[in-house]
């Protein structure tokens, strides 16, 4: 229990030189490339500094990296700011467009736009000293938006810290795949965002548990199963993201 901030810190730093930061990337790579490919655009939406964002690159994506904090984006353009694959929007995602207050953690991994999600973790100690101890305005667009600049695209990765619902509000279509993080004390956000897609279309979902890079479940499953299978986890010192798959599309 918060061990996960410095985690996420040290993998960012040396992560191409850790043996398993290195595994863990392979991982990710082998499950993305089952809906990602050469040419497609990607979102990275909660784009932090980029080890996401990479990853699509690697697979020949074109990536739309989304963040909101300054210093983030800052890393995001000396990291890929010659790279014409990667365009970097220095904005959060909501339901329409505007400005929104972003609380900013002492890790950068976990700061967020939702002040329950964020108590939530702190009541159960998830993130151990961490603070949110301040407040910035950031400019909010919305997924329909960058749809309209960018296209559609073939992968949306949403990671926000309990805004995801807020971010799929602004969504008005499916998407082929998408995938959003979810914590089980906060596990009502992820329910929210479950009755979302199902309202834009019919989708099957899937789920993988940290950064195992595997499905959880050997079958995709319907949104009322997916529902009933993530109310069941309640081991608050995990984390995972769900994955939404068009029911037209192919696996």
């Amino acid at each position: 229990m918060g061990l996960y901030p410095a985690a996420r810190a040290t993998v960012d730093a040396v992560g191409h030189v850790l043996p398993g930061a290195r595994r863990a990337r392979r991982r990710m790579l082998a499950l993305y490339s089952g809906f990602v490919r050469p040419g497609d655009v990607c979102f990275d939406v909660g784009a932090n500094v980029g080890n996401r964002t990479e990853m699509l690159l690697a697979l020949g994506a074109r990536v739309v990296a989304v963040e909101p904090q300054s210093s983030c984006v800052q890393k995001l353009q000396q990291r890929f700011g010659g790279n014409p694959q990667v365009v970097v929007v220095p904005s959060a995602l909501g339901r329409e467009p505007g400005e929104a207050d972003l609380l900013v953690s002492s890790a950068h991994t976990i700061s967020s736009m939702s002040s329950e999600w964020v108590g939530r973790v702190s009541e159960t100690g998830r993130f151990g000293s961490h603070t949110w101890g301040e407040t910035v305005t950031v400019p909010l667009t919305t997924l329909d938006a960058l749809i309209a600049e960018h296209g559609t695209p073939s992968f949306c990765k949403i990671d926000v810290e309990g805004y995801e619902a807020e971010v799929l509000s602004g969504l008005s279509r499916p998407l082929p795949v998408l995938s959003f993080e979810f914590t089980p004390e906060a596990i009502e956000g992820a329910l929210a965002c479950l009755q979302r897609l199902g309202e834009l279309g019919p989708a099957v979902f899937n789920y993988s548990l940290g950064d195992t890079g595997a499905f959880a479940l050997e079958e995709w499953v319907d949104g009322a199963a997916m529902a009933e299978e993530v109310a069941g986890l309640r081991d608050s010192s995990t984390f995972g993201d769900i994955y939404a798959r068009a029911a037209a599309r192919d696996p």
